[in-house]
């Protein structure tokens, strides 16, 4: 082999010859079965091989492809590891001037098929296999250093490929280097795919996993996608993201389980991410997650794909539906997580405008609303925030805020958590979890407290009495429980230390004192519980009031009230009430708060009792369906109206709509009589004519005026808020001036 080498050194012109011979004896050998003389042949290519790297090495390659292909077209086991263990030295090998036409078709079938070895003796089987995979390991390594790109990511070779090594991945085959070896080579595989060669790679993962039914599972299928996302260049992590979306929608209507699978996956893969960002379609992201949690939702309704109930139908099994909801909701937070504040914003909004408010549109189910809340709930945990105006712009709150006063209690315990985790911007949300703690000793909170800024106190401005409104109705809720309660203080605690002002503290006071007359009212029909919560919430919020401002005056009145309740009722405070097994009593006998101990505050408006103002979207907001919110919306107008209730019939509309037509037809015409006699009349007839009774002064006030808009006053009458009104100027064109004045 010495004298061998030093001449192929020294006349790298003869390679193409002592290649040549030694193929034809080597064939020979194979037909012949003198598999000594084989291994001798191919030990003397191989190093050949990798002595000689000179420009005329490629027509040596040539035979030495020739002889491995030989080899690995051999029924004998150790033939084909041979040859493969040769492919694989050369596969090792950077040519000085790579082989463009070289092709290595045959070598991806045939170590494909080794991968899937079926041979009857365990260890040799297992030993082919191990052959194939490096074999595979061998093309993909050489076709890329060649820049063979074009060829190894063809779609008929990655078809190939990579179902061959997510075979020996799953398979296992007694000892864990098979395993081991096929991840490193699916790793090294995927490290080297370039933008446009990912979906090359990554959709025969998806048929292999659909046709062997291995989402079912979620191990194993988890397992193919993190191999995949850290193998990856970071950069094309969305590519990955964007297919299993496709994946997902595809199978909108396989099994739950299924579809729970490759919802898990993407949980996976949104944590995984590098980049932090699933690339520019983030609401494609979000609208294909949420349009498969209505999907679900329906299917749970209807019980079946296609909203049928048909005998033969495939039936839905309700509780794998929520848990692919719950997957689903867990994605979609998961997702939110590795987006930056502002993106996370418009998400919210987003979600918000598919959640199906009661009373304002249909975008989902209303049933679905409890689950489209959550998902909200999911997106804002550990959601931060300098700016209220931003975070709580009025097209979120409204709709959140009329979702709080739903029937469902679970609903309105998610919409306190999502408020909460919106205002809370020092994290002081748990240190108000323990309503029981505040009564004892608030400095064991540690709570941080910054001055309210500009941005704040416009917030508050304008949404501030929405915020009580729906804090009072909700402690009005029969439905709500210990959950409710805590959540309520914890909201008020928030708002306190985070958006408060002098303005803002005087408001939550008189909330507070009005909630205490809800507790003491018997109108309502609060629940015996329900009254000593409510009695418990407000001394609990009080005694933290007056912890964190310090006047005097007003903290002597909370603490003497509540050590009276501590000996006399202690049912009223957080430490009877708020706990697993509350023991309650509900008597007459009462000790409240009062305002007359104000020091300090604005007594005036403190003394002003707190009413929230109802509205019709607090009743229409409690109907469950579009049909309950229409007829309530007919009742209240009709209640409303002093005239007689009249039977409403399609003709009736129909004649009600031609008048209307018509009237409008008539006004237009005389207006147009008007102006054209005022403009081509003689000036003796219109003198004549304002000479009239009728002085045109109304004719013309009604021309530039029209009844349905009536002219505007710069006073005008104002309603003083007690019944009493003003004296209004009287407009130029209605003042009557003399004679004299008058040309």
């Amino acid at each position: 082999m010495e004298k061998l080498t030093f001449y192929a050194l020294s006349a790298p012109e003869k390679l193409d010859r002592i290649g040549g011979y030694l193929s034809e004896r080597l064939s020979r050998d194979v037909a012949r079965h003198r598999y000594g003389y084989v291994c001798i042949a191919m030990e003397a290519l191989d190093q050949l091989l990798m002595a000689c790297h000179c420009q005329s090495i490629n027509l040596f390659v040539e035979s030495f492809l020739k002889m491995v292909r030989k080899l690995l077209e051999s029924d004998k086991p150790s033939l084909q590891i041979l040859g493969t263990n040769s492919f694989v030295k050369f596969a090792n090998i950077e040519e000085d001037t790579p082989s463009y036409h070289r092709s290595y078709d045959f070598f991806v079938s045939r170590f494909s098929e080794m991968c899937h070895s079926s041979y009857e003796d365990p260890d040799i089987r297992t030993k082919i296999r191990m052959a194939g995979i490096k074999g595979l390991q061998g093309v993909v390594r050489k076709t890329v250093n060649d820049e063979l790109q074009a060829n190894i990511w063809d779609p008929q070779h990655m078809d190939k490929i990579v179902p061959s090594l997510l075979f020996n991945l799953q398979s296992g085959e007694r000892t864990e280097s098979p395993v081991e070896l096929t991840e490193r080579c699916f790793r090294e595989l995927l490290g080297r795919a370039a933008y446009g060669n990912i979906k090359n790679a990554v959709t025969p993962v998806l048929m292999h996993l659909d046709n062997h039914s291995l989402w079912e599972g979620k191990s194993f299928a988890v397992r193919c996608f993190k191999i995949i996302m850290y193998s990856i260049q970071s950069q094309h992590s969305h590519l990955v993201i964007q297919q299993l979306l496709g994946h997902l929608d595809a199978n909108s209507k396989n099994s739950a389980t299924v579809r729970a699978g490759i919802v898990e996956v993407l949980l996976e893969a949104a944590a995984i991410a590098a980049s932090g960002s699933v690339g520019p379609t983030v609401l494609e992201v979000f609208n294909t997650l949420l349009r498969q949690l209505r999907l679900s939702v329906d299917y749970e309704l209807t019980g079946s794909y296609d909203g049928s109930t048909n005998i033969g139908t495939k039936i839905i099994k309700a509780h794998e539906e929520r848990q692919l909801q719950e997957a689903v909701i867990r994605t979609i937070g998961s997702f939110a997580n590795t987006l930056p504040t502002y993106q996370r914003s418009e998400v919210m909004f987003f979600i918000m405008g598919k959640i199906s408010v009661p009373g304002v549109h249909l975008a989902l189910p209303s049933t679905s609303s409890g689950y489209a809340v959550r998902t909200s709930n999911a997106v804002t945990a550990g959601y931060q925030t300098t700016n209220m105006l931003t975070a709580l712009p009025t097209s979120f709150l409204e709709p959140l805020l009329s979702l709080s006063l739903t029937e469902d209690p679970e609903v309105r315990l998610l919409v306190l958590q999502i408020l909460l985790s919106l205002i809370d911007r020092h994290e002081n949300r748990p240190k108000f979890s323990n309503i029981r703690c505040v009564i004892s000793d608030i400095s064991v909170l540690k709570l941080k407290v910054d001055k309210c800024s500009r941005q704040d106190n416009l917030f508050m401005k304008k949404h501030g009495q929405q915020l009580y409104r729906h804090i009072y109705l909700g402690c009005k809720e029969q439905s709500s429980g210990r959950q409710h309660y805590e959540s309520l203080f914890a909201l008020l605690g928030l708002l306190s230390v985070e958006l408060a002002n002098e303005e803002v503290v005087v408001d939550l006071i008189r909330l507070t004192l009005a909630l205490q007359d809800l507790a003491l009212s018997t109108d309502e029909g609060l629940p015996v519980y329900n009254r000593c919560a409510v009695h418990a919430l407000a001394a609990a919020y009080l005694n933290l009031i007056c912890q964190l401002t310090t006047v005097p005056a007003f903290c002597q009145h909370i603490h003497e009230v509540i050590e009276v309740r501590q000996k006399e009722i202690p049912h009223l405070l957080p430490e009877d009430v708020f706990v697993d097994n509350p023991k309650y009593v509900f008597k007459t006998f009462i000790i409240f708060f009062l305002t007359n101990h104000p020091g300090g505050y604005n007594t005036e408006r403190l003394a002003t009792p707190y009413v929230p103002q109802f509205t019709d979207e607090d009743r229409l907001s409690k109907r469950k369906s579009i049909g309950e919110t229409i007829s309530l919306q007919v009742e209240v107008e009709s209640r409303n109206s002093p005239e007689k209730e009249e039977e409403i019939t399609f003709e009736t509309l129909k004649n009600a709509i031609v008048d209307s037509v018509g009237m409008e037809e008539q006004e237009r015409e005389r207006r147009r009589q008007v102006v054209e006699k005022f403009q081509k009349a003689p000036f003796e007839e219109i003198a004549a004519h304002c000479d009239s009774p009728d002085d045109g002064t109304d004719s013309i006030s009604q021309l530039f005026f029209p009844r349905s808009r009536p002219p505007p006053s710069p006073s005008g009458t104002i309603s003083s808020g007690y019944g009493q009104s003003q004296n209004r100027s009287v407009p130029i064109y209605e003042m009557k001036f003399p004679d004299l004045c008058v040309y």
